[in-house]
């Protein structure tokens, strides 16, 4: 039942990453419309995530670093909860 769990988990922690990576690829054509779909479901998605760090890591140069510790602290929240759920298996 665990392994089942866990598997669940990562599979939502990867869906996210995934999410973020097209957000980040997306944001190199600046022509796209980006209120049409898919854009638009991935920026709604993944933009209260990013909002946070974003106030703590402004651009630089208008280059956004605030993806990067977000996905760092991603990776961090996911092996912590894995962590957890391994010590009550």
């Amino acid at each position: 039942m665990i392994r089942g769990l866990i598997f669940g988990i990562n599979n939502i922690f990867l869906l996210f990453y995934i999410l973020i990576f097209a957000r980040l690829f997306l944001s190199w054509f600046p022509n796209i419309d980006r209120f049409r779909q898919p854009y638009r479901f991935i920026y709604q998605s993944t933009e209260p995530y990013l909002a946070i760090f974003r106030r703590w890591i402004p651009p630089v140069r208008m280059i956004d670093f605030s993806p990067i510790a977000a996905l760092l602290a991603l990776q961090i929240l996911q092996q912590l909860i894995i962590f957890a759920l391994l010590q009550f298996a």
